[in-house]
This record gives C-alpha cells, structure tokens and sequence, in this order.
C-alpha cells in the first residue's frame, strides 16, 4: 500500500472517544467539544517530510515532521500536553508513536 502525495480522510466515528481523552487526563469542557467534533485530516508528503493537517470547526492543528527522525510535539494548544513523537514507515504503512508525554 503506497499513499498517494496528498490524501484526505473524514472522520466517521469515534468510538470509545471519551474513555480514551479521559485516560489522557483531559478536562471535562474539553472533551464534550472534542467528542462534538468531526475533524477532516489532510496528509501531504514528499519522500521522508509530512505534513498533517487536522481541520475542524473548533480549532486547525498542522503537524509538519520527517519520517524516521524524532521529534517534539507541542499539544498544549489542543490538550495540554508536550511529548516525544516518532513517525515510522513499516512495511509500507506509516507508523506513529508518543515516545515521552510531559
């Protein structure tokens, strides 16, 4: 499976949301808007470098990294946390993982 340069997906369902951003320690305001929300997600990529754009009524967040090379990711403008992330692409499939949350 090869991804096509840029690729767009909608958000049909979240299932066991609130259990999830719950466990994340997300305050309760927060996750009412969140489960409310219905984000689309835009993946642009060249080679290693990608750009995520997750895009929704309530707030627009823009991830932009390369592939393979750890990086830190600053969600304190969407839940509040700070944490190590790394993008792996494993045999075909792109992979992510939060490494360290702070």
């Amino acid at each position: 499976f090869l991804m096509a340069p840029q690729d767009k997906y909608c958000l049909s369902q979240q299932k066991n949301m609130e259990d999830y951003l719950q466990a994340l320690n997300i305050n309760m305001a927060l996750r009412k808007i969140v489960l409310l929300l219905k984000p689309d997600k835009e993946i642009d990529h060249q080679g290693n470098h990608m750009i995520v754009k997750t895009l929704s009524t309530f707030r627009n967040y823009i991830l932009e990294f390369e592939v393979g090379v750890e990086f830190e990711e600053d969600l304190r403008i969407v839940d509040g946390r700070k944490c190590q992330v790394l993008f792996l692409r494993l045999g075909g499939q792109h992979m992510g993982e939060h490494v360290d949350a702070s």
